[in-house]
């Protein structure tokens, strides 16, 4: 009898300490089940969603390369083109743009080429540059912005398609629980936070890259300037 109410005890123990135990948290159960269970149970708008993400990343790390071949110590860029035009002229400073990658080195050969035209001249090929090194600047952004609006577009019809779901497990079942209508709320949240979770990186990127531009163009301000006023300077003498 004692080891009766020895193991009784025991059992009821346990089905406390079970009874106690705290439910799992959305991301252990995730680490849990895997990134594969975790796509499967967001239901069929995870592969635009997929698709999405993949398009998303590809431009990002193009853009990102491009900027990073742009970018150039625009101060020291500016000495060298000086040192140039003193030492051996135009040509001299020419040959500095075409060794110089970037819009900002692109921008001030296109003016390069206008000198001894004048000063209008060379701030109307300067500016013919400025657009078309722009839009090449530009480009793959419209991508990255789309990205971020289409995400939670989609993470939202996701949504609806799992209510949908749910709903109709409910109008299919003799009686309602919690299992029944799980599949699809929970197909609905997934779908939502999968949205969120490629807009939001896709916002902060195009942020970023609109920020780059808008520093690409002050500098390309500056060194036109600077540059049209020592051609100007030449000229005089």
């Amino acid at each position: 009898m004692e080891e009766v109410a020895a193991s009784t005890e025991s059992l009821a123990a346990g089905a406390g300490f079970a009874d106690t135990e705290e439910p799992q948290t959305f991301m252990q159960r995730f680490s849990q089940s895997g990134a594969v269970q975790f796509f499967d149970n967001g239901g069929p708008f995870m592969w635009p969603l997929l698709a999405l993400s993949v398009i998303g990343l590809a431009f990002f790390f193009e853009r990102l390369f491009t900027f990073s071949k742009a970018r150039i110590n625009v101060r020291n860029f500016l000495d060298e083109i000086a040192q140039a035009l003193r030492t051996g002229g135009i040509d001299s400073a020419k040959g500095v743009c075409e060794k110089t990658s970037g819009p900002i080195s692109a921008v001030l050969h296109a003016g390069l080429m206008k000198a001894g035209r004048g000063p209008e001249a060379i701030e109307k090929a300067i500016q013919s540059a400025g657009t078309i090194e722009m839009s090449f600047l530009e480009r793959g952004l419209v991508v990255i912005s789309s990205v971020a609006t289409i995400g939670p577009l989609l993470g939202f019809a996701g949504t609806v398609s799992g209510m949908i779901s749910a709903f109709e497990a409910i109008a299919a079942a003799d009686q309602v629980n919690a299992k029944v209508v799980a599949s699809g709320i929970s197909e609905a949240l997934i779908t939502t936070l999968s949205g969120l979770m490629i807009a939001i990186p896709a916002q902060a990127a195009y942020n970023y890259f609109v920020a780059q531009i808008d520093r690409f163009v002050i500098e390309m301000e500056e060194a036109s300037t600077e540059v049209i006023d020592t051609l100007v300077s030449m000229e005089g003498h």
